[in-house]
């Protein structure tokens, strides 16, 4: 599933082919995704440039003058910029021509992804509950103390809701809580203060690597798929259960949270 460094890498990858291009062609040819596509709304558009191309959370703006064009990349979407005529697939659901030439195509295979208007002077309320950015200053200690006091919601939950902070997806919480020391199952409400601060500072640093090793696939949204690398740094406890803890050789243990797979080693995260 695309998580915040991938959906940023992407964002990095396509807004220098769409920034100042004017839109000369929107083909829907699946108008039937997370929720019905404003076909009418977009073919309205044709005409306009689109002046931005910005993140949050998981939600990519394409901003024109009139509002911005609102893509979430789902389970399974991408993005990917065609310089030349490619026949469309089974899951290329919608293309978005520009003047250039070149042309901006979604494709879905499980169509959970959506694309939605948000005209200007609005927010849609699927953005304006979404919690602070990870890599911005409004999520910091104090903040995350806050929203952890009194919860009985384990700690990994808590940093992957996105009203609480957007963008910490499944591999990231895994690695930030080993990084912090702090077993993903703990309530949130009793872990420590001094545990929250370097569970802050460590989801910071492990986005922040992930969004900088993303940035040497970018040549990928040019005339290929359109996915960018996931986080290929070597992980601490991700996708390595039963193996040895790189600290202390204890071996990982696995449990499923919110039917997602969380690895950890009992020794090191308390």
């Amino acid at each position: 599933m695309p998580e915040l460094p991938e959906v940023e890498t992407t964002r990095r990858g396509v807004a220098p082919h769409v920034i100042n291009q004017t839109l000369t062609s929107i083909v829907v040819r699946q108008p039937k995704m997370r929720w019905p596509v404003p076909v009418d709304v977009l073919q309205s558009l044709i005409g306009l440039a689109v002046n931005d191309v910005s993140r949050r959370g998981k939600y990519l703006f394409l901003e024109t003058e009139r509002g911005a064009i609102v893509i979430h990349l789902g389970m399974s979407g991408s993005l990917r910029v065609l310089t030349h005529y490619v026949e469309p697939g089974k899951h290329d659901h919608i293309d978005i021509g520009l003047a250039s030439g070149a042309c901006l195509r979604l494709t879905d295979p499980r169509r959970f992804g959506s694309v939605l208007w948000q005209p200007v002077g609005e927010e849609l309320s699927l953005i304006s509950s979404l919690g602070p950015e990870p890599l911005t200053d409004a999520f910091n200690a104090d903040y995350l103390i806050n929203r952890s006091q009194g919860r009985s919601v384990a700690i990994k939950q808590l940093v992957m809701n996105s009203h609480v902070v957007v963008g910490v997806g499944n591999i990231y919480a895994n690695e930030a809580l080993f990084m912090a020391g702090i077993d993903p199952r703990k309530p949130a409400g009793k872990v420590s203060k001094p545990k929250l601060t370097r569970l802050v500072a460590a989801i910071k640093k492990i986005l922040s690597a992930a969004i900088e090793q993303g940035g040497t696939t970018l040549r990928d949204f040019v005339d290929s798929d359109g996915k960018p690398g996931y986080f290929a740094q070597s992980l601490s406890v991700y996708g390595r259960a039963g193996e040895p803890c790189l600290v202390c050789d204890k071996e990982l243990t696995e449990v499923r949270m919110g039917q997602r797979s969380t690895v950890f080693c009992s020794r090191c995260q308390r």
